[in-house]
């Protein structure tokens, strides 16, 4: 836990230095939309109205899933990140992984884009597990991260400021973490470049019995 404290240290001012830059300025990948999209087609079909959106930045997908109709709160571990989010009108607050200080069963669905890779291995079982405590039985939780050969540790050349702390799972470490606390519903890998540009998506549920 000691090791998480001081990533957390690190990722609240890495981000926040960078929200003042230029998150509101980044260009959305064409990959990235369809996996939004086709996230936002099953919560639809299986007509989920409540979404919270973690490590949701200055509010992009928030702002698109509250666009389609979804009841959303997003939040963040960066203040000036959230703050950004209710300048755009966004419901919005921060939130740490560990203690999210929602009561349990309070969402149809959660989705994390390109944030649970900055929690070390030791500590994403429980994170998952508090994530999943969050949804109702049968909730969806979409999780995107970008894979790589197993390492983690702090990106030597970042271009953030402290550079930041990666965990780059292979297939089969993310889909066992995922089963420890979901069922798998989808998972498949979107390669667009080198290794770490290997982009794991997963759509997941909380199991409507048990845990």
């Amino acid at each position: 836990m000691a090791e998480y404290e001081q990533i957390r240290s690190d990722l609240l001012a890495s981000y926040g230095e960078s929200a003042a830059r230029y998150r509101d300025q980044l260009t959305k990948a064409p990959w990235k939309i369809t996996e939004r999209a086709e996230f936002l087609r099953r919560l639809q079909r299986e007509e989920c109205r409540t979404l919270l959106e973690v490590g949701a930045g200055t509010g992009q997908d928030s702002l698109y899933f509250a666009a389609a109709g979804i009841d959303v709160t997003a939040t963040d571990l960066s203040p000036e990140m959230v703050a950004r989010c209710q300048a755009k009108g966004l419901k919005a607050r921060v939130m740490d992984y560990t203690d999210p200080g929602f009561a349990a069963g309070s969402f149809d669905a959660v989705h994390a884009m390109n944030c649970l890779l900055h929690v070390p291995n030791a500590e994403l079982p429980a994170v998952l597990a508090k994530l999943r405590d969050l949804l109702r039985p049968g909730g969806l939780f979409f999780m995107g991260v970008y894979g790589g050969t197993g390492d983690e540790g702090v990106l030597a050349d970042d271009s953030y400021v402290p550079p930041r702390f990666f965990s780059w799972r292979t297939d089969e470490q993310i889909q066992a973490f995922a089963r420890e606390s979901f069922e798998i519903v989808d998972f498949h890998v979107v390669q667009h470049g080198p290794l770490q540009d290997r982009f794991q998506s997963l759509t997941l549920r909380r199991p409507r019995t048990g845990s």
